[in-house]
């Protein structure tokens, strides 16, 4: 029966020894919350690190043994593993240079190898449990290898990836000394889920410039295998928060802790320990807000609970001292008898003193200098049952494009949060539970379980993508048939596309001369006196008949404005005007002038501009600017303007290979047809062909042909196979 795996960093519970036995305590944290009633289901499973070095085999079989029981399956790392791969290249190279601090990355070729080895590590595990119908769910930052490690083990299983952490601008990515590696890596799912659609698009943009693998609305084909990328920002267990806001325990601790905290005003502040968070920014603004408005003095306090992480890192000791050294600054320059400015916690709260937080207090400060999503924020929002209470959330979160009933600032902007601060302590009840009431309805929708469902449902509608084009494969039963048909025909009309078809492409047009295995199929095919062979391409006339006109070959060049029967003179099917190609080839040279690597190439009827060498990004702008410049100024004539493979072409709108083909249909009429194409100009000789023939598209999108194949090389083992036969 399938299942779903699902592979994170860390599994969902975490394993401490306690008298000499192990104990599981479930760990904190939205994902296992949203995705335990996925892994606890049927024989589903979660993959993941325990969060201890376990030594001793005999120890290890125990965890193994007891994680089974309630759907987990440990993958043990060393203490040098944890110490490269997690602190080491994870959270020293991945995690700077995600978040924009570049300035703290550190570029290690042995911290590269250890995460290498681990992510090797966690695809073995995987294979020991999967199964070829299986659906695996792998999670975050820590194992961007892991996707296509599992592909080149199961072809066809579906994998997902879900990043939790922003995805850098190409500007940053590319930093990185293992940035197509890791694109590749990630490549491997069918479905990649992004919190925001800035960081889907930015991947986008790094998968194209550095893996050259261009998207249409987020869809790529990546090695003939469609992959999807889209935006899915994660919720929260609304009714956990709002659950837990009403217990009693929460309760009693809100009326300790405001009995403690005094009759003041209260603005909250929970952040992991981390430089992306935003802290030092926070306190000196909440220092120039009571210098600003000494009115506020007595009145106001921060609740400021700061999470213990990595404090024995220098970078992250810095922090730390940075910030107690703010705070006694700031409670020591205002603090009063009866007040305090700043309450500060560097510890962890469970959840019932979290939620009594989120009660209590008036105002939540949420400003991240990067964040992937920011969850605190939800959560407090979730717990204000009331609906009174402001956010100030930061604009660098991801939390921030769903929230826009928030009061939302720059983090970089201190005179801006300052007078968020004072927007936030006045702003009246009435406009805080309309704002409130808003993010309420927002979150209760796209909660966790929304998340967890809207994934496998894009999941599931790649994998059907790409299973409805694999019907088309042709296989080896399809490829079979074929030659069968092809064997026992006694007359055979073949036509055959060029660029993309018979050969790959080129930079420069015309470096793609037929090689020697491509002169030695042409010439098998054309030496059947049953077959009859037709080149039909968008190249000009003379460089095609200069390339192949040695064998008997029919010729439809440049789309069918010129064609060609063995032993005949060049013919075009109709009288055609070319006064059109001077102000169409002002147009594309005043393109050109702006596009280096681009150039236009002319043909008797038609005109292409290429862009082939045009800087990744550039050409694609530029390529929809021209478009669009082309067909408003050929609206009114009989034109078509064609957008190919790196080429943007503009011909005679009577001129169209399907035409053509259907010409050589009727003249030479035969029991075995067959056409091979790769581009959508090709589409008209799709369409054109007879119901029994065999119409093949070269690569895998959708197309009015009835099978797909690969790639070029496939396409010349298939020719190889006919030539073969008599």
């Amino acid at each position: 029966m399938p299942k779903t795996i699902i592979v994170s960093n860390r599994l969902p519970v975490k394993i401490k020894v306690e008298k000499n036995e192990f104990k599981t305590r479930p760990s904190e944290g939205g994902l296992a919350t949203g995705l335990g009633s996925i892994y606890k289901k049927g024989n589903n499973i979660w993959l993941g690190w325990p969060g201890q070095p376990i030594k001793k085999e005999s120890d290890k079989a125990k965890i193994t043994a007891q994680l089974k029981k309630d759907n987990m399956a440990p993958v043990f790392l060393t203490q040098t593993e944890i110490e490269e791969f997690y602190e080491g290249f994870s959270n020293e190279t991945l995690w700077p240079n995600f978040h924009y601090f570049n300035q703290f990355a550190v570029y290690n070729t042995g911290l590269w190898k250890a995460y290498q080895k681990v992510n090797r590590k966690f695809a073995k595990e995987i294979a020991k449990i999967a199964s070829p119908n299986d659906t695996i769910w792998i999670h975050d930052y820590q194992l961007l290898l892991v996707p296509q490690m599992v592909r080149e083990m199961f072809p066809r299983i579906s994998i997902g990836f879900f990043l939790h952490i922003p995805f850098p601008s190409f500007e940053s990515f590319r930093l990185l000394p293992w940035r197509r590696e890791l694109l590749l890596g990630m490549l491997g799912s069918d479905f990649l889920g992004f919190h925001t659609y800035d960081d889907m698009r930015h991947f986008l943009s790094s998968v194209n410039r550095l893996a050259g693998f261009g998207n249409s609305n987020g869809k790529m084909t990546v090695n003939n295998r469609i992959v999807m990328a889209d935006a899915l920002p994660m919720g929260i267990d609304y009714d956990k928060y709002a659950s837990e806001a009403s217990h009693p325990d929460t309760l009693t601790k809100e009326v300790k802790f405001r009995a403690s905290l005094g009759d003041v005003k209260l603005v909250l502040s929970i952040d992991r320990l981390d430089y992306s968070k935003g802290i030092p920014q926070r306190l000196r603004a909440f220092e120039m807000f009571l210098e600003r408005y000494p009115e506020w003095r007595d009145k106001v306090s921060v609740v400021m609970i700061v999470v213990p992480s990595r404090d024995q890192v220098e970078m992250y000791k810095q922090l730390k001292e940075e910030i107690d050294l703010l705070v006694g600054r700031i409670n020591g320059k205002f603090s009063r008898l009866a007040w305090t400015p700043i309450h500060y916690f560097y510890r962890s709260f469970e959840l019932s003193s979290l939620s009594a937080f989120y009660r209590m207090a008036h105002v939540a400060l949420v400003t991240p200098m990067r964040d992937g999503m920011n969850l605190v924020c939800k959560e407090f929002i979730a717990s204000k049952l009331d609906k009174k209470g402001v956010l100030i959330l930061s604009e660098m979160a991801g939390a921030s494009k769903e929230l826009s009933d928030s009061i939302l600032i720059n983090p970089n902007d201190m005179e801006e949060q300052v007078e968020a601060i004072h927007q936030a302590l006045t702003m009246p009840e009435a406009e805080q539970i309309t704002r409130m009431t808003s993010m309420q309805e927002s979150l209760k929708r796209y909660n966790i379980h929304h998340w967890v469902n809207l994934f496998f449902d894009r999941l599931g509608l790649v994998k059907a993508e790409q299973q409805s084009l694999e019907t088309k494969l042709v296989d080896k039963e399809t490829s079979q048939k074929l030659l069968k048909d092809y064997k026992k025909a006694t007359t055979r009309l073949i036509f055959l596309d060029y660029d993309g078809t018979l050969t790959g492409f080129s930079d420069n047009p015309q470096h793609a001369v037929p090689d020697a295995e491509l002169h030695t199929i042409v010439k098998s095919l054309t030496a059947n006196k049953k077959n009859r062979v037709v080149i039909i391409s968008g190249r000009d006339r003379q460089t095609l008949e200069g390339w192949l006109g040695r064998y008997p070959v029919d010729f439809i060049t440049e789309h069918g404005a010129w064609l060609r029967e063995i032993g005949s003179e060049w013919e075009t099917i109709a009288t055609m005007d070319a006064s059109w190609k001077r102000n169409i080839m002002e147009v594309m040279e005043g393109y050109v002038n702006r596009t280096p690597g681009s150039f236009v190439e002319e043909k008797e009827f038609s005109l292409v501009w290429h862009y082939r060498k045009v800087e990744t990004g550039l050409g694609e702008l530029r390529t929809r600017e021209l478009t669009s410049h082309l067909k408003y100024i050929t609206a009114n004539m009989p034109l078509n303007v064609l957008e190919g493979n790196k080429v943007v072409e503009v011909k005679n709108s009577e001129i169209n290979k399907g035409r053509a083909a259907t010409l050589w249909l009727e003249k030479f009429p035969s029991d075995f047809v067959l056409a091979v194409g790769d581009d959508w100009t090709d589409e008209d000789t799709f369409k054109s062909m007879p119901d029994k023939a065999y119409s093949i598209k070269v690569g895998s999108t959708y197309s009015a042909a009835k099978f797909n194949i690969p790639s070029v090389e496939d396409v010349r083992k298939l020719l190889k196979q006919l030539g073969d036969i008599t």
